[in-house]
């Protein structure tokens, strides 16, 4: 059986890829675990600067399996499975989407087909959504009876009003490229999403690390603080980088008109 979840990576750029293109990706336990093994694995990776998260085949994920609802899958839902695990506020259904979020170099989805309920919170967990004309969203969890709960209220609350959210969430009807475009739960549409995200991850790749990994910091972190919490969050961030190794390569290799040559952070 081929891996549930494929990484690999070049040029300081990680391509993590959803491999069930015959059960349009749906998200079993296993899935769930290769996410989050992904994600851990990257995260203590240090020269790895962006990641591209796409899925394969016809769809970038159309949801839960309904496996998880069946014999042995159901009986694991709860219990320790239900609670945070170490070193993160998600447990471990949570942590399938929200590892993305907690990664600390940016996450750029690439999106196409159905992106159905887990699959929508996986692709929030991102913090750039590239999407085909193709796409088809939505907040699906009704139609089994559910919430959403792998990560949704932190990871969209940013991104639509509460009305729309809502909206979405009580019918799980189903919204268009052009539609989520405009709400918001794309950064963009084009005609090769995979393409435009890996082009976008390289020229991230090509930036100083230290300030990219500080600027998904700047923004994870202040975005909910009060204004004088979030001045001293920027002004804490910007002490740490100016005058660093990576940092001043940045001012030589602008003065000196070449490309930079940064080095891994520690």
């Amino acid at each position: 059986m081929k891996n549930r979840v494929q990484v690999e990576i070049a040029d300081h750029v990680a391509a993590v890829a959803l491999n069930r293109p015959d059960k349009r990706n749906a998200v079993d336990l296993e899935m769930f675990r290769e996410l989050i093994e992904a994600a851990q694995a990257l995260r203590s990776n240090r020269s790895v600067r962006a990641v591209v998260l796409y899925g394969e085949g016809a769809s970038f994920c159309a949801g839960i399996d309904i496996s998880v609802f069946q014999g042995e899958g159901i009986a694991a839902v709860g219990g320790d499975l239900m609670e945070a695990r170490e070193n993160s506020p998600a447990n471990f259904f949570q942590s399938a989407a929200y590892a993305w979020h907690e990664l600390e170099v940016p996450v750029i989805a690439a999106l196409h087909g159905t992106v159905f309920g887990a699959g929508l919170q996986i692709a929030l967990g991102a913090d750039i959504r590239y999407a085909a004309a193709d796409v088809k969203m939505s907040i699906m969890e009704i139609k089994w009876g559910l919430i959403p709960d792998m990560g949704i209220s932190t990871l969209l609350r940013n991104i639509i009003p509460t009305d729309k959210a809502r909206e979405l969430a009580y019918t799980g009807r189903i919204v268009g490229a052009e539609e989520a475009s405009d709400l918001g739960l794309v950064t963009s549409i084009c005609d090769d999403p995979v393409a435009k995200a890996r082009s976008v991850a390289a020229e991230i790749a090509a930036r100083s690390p230290d300030a990219i990994r500080a600027i998904k910091q700047l923004i994870n972190e202040s975005w909910e603080k009060d204004h004088a919490g979030a001045l001293r969050h920027e002004a804490l961030l910007q002490g740490q980088l100016m005058g660093s190794a990576n940092q001043s390569e940045a001012v030589r290799a602008n003065m000196e008109n070449r490309p930079p040559v940064f080095a891994d952070p520690d």
